[in-house]
């Protein structure tokens, strides 16, 4: 039946391991007794710039979907870089955010807003079932020694940047310029998976639930442009047009001037016209989403017919048999029904992928 999507077992979160992330959000209060100074200030700002574009410009346009080539020692800086944003290795990163891409919005994605608002901002990051790192989901990463290294000790990175802030700007500039700043960039970073399915408006009819939001694309760099982007994932620009601010294409823009980045991907004319929602175009995504409430709600109407079948029972025992019958026919009519649209939905789903592949290999050729 249709329904919104439930979490298994295995995505319990882990109370006790994730103590130290926990942790990790107090210690910014100690900025009372630190003081906050203007260099700790200047040094969030910086770090918070600086390694935001090495998870948008790196972890995610390049790792993840490979929409623009470098060489061997500039990759090697992306991951060094994104690792002291205290996001994991790389490859962990690029294998899960893959995954999400495959599955969204479906019970395979792991960080689905349709599974709750908190589990798809942080909820599933704190459970053991996604700790490990899937190297089938990143083997043209994964060839690389370097890379796994990262990814292996990405604690390297974030722990070294630490000590490096105390030096440069004493103990306020842990506190705010390391511990504060990294807590900030976590949780914008967590917007695009949460915010960014959830408030916004869908410029593209996707089989998914992303929006695009202004003002998210300010606080992450461009990332705000969600729908766009899950409707032209290989781009490595995510502001189609020229008033959409996307401060990571723009600094990817200034690394290919310096030949550093090369082979920049952008949509194809015909995809900014394709699957415009405006021209008529169904929107799948947020069909299945409002599907599955709906499938929801039936489920939770026939559950409380079972209740209200024993009251009556008890007061027409002679009419026990034809309720019970008129019951089960009802709620039998409509998980039938439910269902049928259900499954109807998700081939519409994936014909619509499909044809979108194909258009998108065509004007790419």
């Amino acid at each position: 039946m249709a329904r919104t999507l439930s979490r298994r077992p295995d995505e319990r979160i882990n109370w006790v391991s994730s103590v130290p992330f926990l942790a990790f959000h107090a210690v910014p209060l100690l900025a009372l007794v630190t003081g906050i100074t203007q260099k700790a200030v200047v040094i969030a700002a910086v770090l918070y710039g600086v390694r935001l574009f090495a998870i948008t410009a790196g972890y995610h346009r390049y790792f993840a979907h490979r929409s623009y080539r470098t060489s061997r020692p500039v990759q090697f800086v992306l991951a060094l870089v994104g690792t002291t944003a205290a996001q994991k290795g790389p490859l962990w990163w690029a294998a899960h955010h893959r995954a999400h891409h495959r599955f969204s919005d479906t019970d395979d994605d792991i960080h689905s807003p349709q599974k709750g608002f908190w589990w798809s901002h942080v909820g599933w990051i704190l459970c053991d079932r996604y700790s490990a790192t899937d190297l089938s989901a990143v083997q043209d990463l994964a060839r690389f020694p370097e890379l796994r290294f990262l990814d292996r000790y990405n604690a390297i990175g974030p722990w070294s940047l630490a000590v490096l802030t105390v030096l440069v700007g004493g103990w306020s500039g842990l506190i705010v310029g390391f511990f504060g700043s990294t807590v900030l960039l976590w949780h914008a970073t967590f917007t695009v998976n949460s915010l960014n399915h959830t408030v916004g408006t869908r410029r593209y009819a996707t089989a998914d639930t992303s929006r695009n939001n202004p003002v998210l694309a300010l606080l992450t760099f461009g990332e705000g442009w969600h729908n766009n982007h899950h409707h032209y994932p290989a781009s490595a620009r995510q502001g189609f047009f020229w008033w959409e601010a996307d401060l990571s294409w723009y600094g990817l823009r200034v690394l290919h001037g310096l030949h550093l980045v090369r082979d920049l991907r952008e949509p194809p004319p015909a995809t900014l016209v394709a699957n415009r929602i405006k021209d008529g175009e169904f929107d799948l995504g947020m069909f299945r989403a409002g599907w599955r409430r709906a499938g929801a709600v039936v489920s939770r109407s026939c559950s409380t017919w079972a209740p209200a079948a024993r009251s009556a029972r008890g007061a027409m025992a002679g009419r026990k048999a034809a309720l019970d019958a008129t019951l089960q026919a009802k709620r039998q009519t409509l998980e039938e029904f439910v269902t049928a649209a259900q499954q109807a939905a998700e081939d519409l789903a994936r014909a619509a992928k499909h044809a979108r592949r194909g258009i998108a290999s065509t004007t790419d050729s």
